[in-house]
């Protein structure tokens, strides 16, 4: 069963836009789709609300989360943000690349963003059935799963994050029981978060936004009340802590 009414934070994203897409299809849906920079998602479907959102401002986010109560209770949260490199910051290879710079940027965008959007979306979440609040984490957020090294301010924020997904779900089952939080990895994706970094991974393993999308849905979808506070990868399969 889909659900109705559906945000989806970072929409400006490659994954963000895919989801949107593929949640559009349905026009029982309503959708709040949020990003830095705003823009109308090209679609036929009429219930999409979209805005701007500053995850550097609090005030912000809290002005987001009460322009979804038109709509009613929020059925589903995807947060869909993330930030590996830009221009100037590019993941270390060694502890001689650490930075302060690099911890502050990863962590903006990986783990405080999502953690604010959690504080002030989550009470929304609606409380007389299933909803689901998913943040995308990354397996390389695993510390068990840590066999290459490197990458030192990304891991960190994404094992962040996921410690952020268990402890938040702790809290949301005492109040809220229908309430599902999950991280979901969605594997390599052929998108500019990627790209400098496909030329040794297996075209079999490059997936489009859209194939992505859609198996991360198919793990929404099967997700049962007990699996609150873990992190799934797109082919749902439970990543270690």
């Amino acid at each position: 069963m889909m659900p109705n009414n559906i945000v989806i934070i970072g929409a400006s994203g490659g994954i963000g836009h895919a989801f949107i897409q593929l949640l559009s299809k349905d026009s029982t849906n309503t959708l709040y789709t949020f990003s830095r920079s705003y823009k109308k998602t090209p679609t036929t479907h009429e219930n999409i609300i979209s805005a701007n959102i500053d995850y550097n401002n609090e005030a912000s986010i809290v002005e987001a989360a009460k322009s979804t109560e038109v709509a009613g209770p929020i059925d589903l949260v995807i947060v869909a943000t993330g930030f590996l490199h830009d221009d100037t910051i590019m993941p270390e290879r060694s502890l001689r690349e650490l930075s302060a710079e690099k911890f502050e940027k990863n962590f903006l965008v990986n783990t405080i963003g999502p953690a604010l959007v959690a504080k002030h979306f989550l009470p929304k979440m609606n409380k007389k059935q299933r909803a689901v609040f998913a943040i995308l984490s990354a397996r390389v957020g695993s510390i068990n799963d840590n066999r290459l090294g490197g990458w030192y301010a990304y891991r960190a924020s994404k094992a962040a994050v996921n410690m952020l997904i268990k402890t938040a779900s702790i809290e949301i089952t005492r109040k809220q029981p229908n309430t599902i939080v999950v991280g979901l990895h969605p594997g390599t994706v052929d998108s500019q978060l990627s790209e400098p970094f496909q030329r040794n991974i297996k075209s079999e393993k490059l997936f489009t936004p859209e194939y992505s999308t859609k198996k991360m849905m198919s793990v929404i979808q099967e997700l049962k009340i007990n699996d609150s506070g873990n992190t799934f990868a797109w082919d749902g399969k439970k990543i270690e802590s």
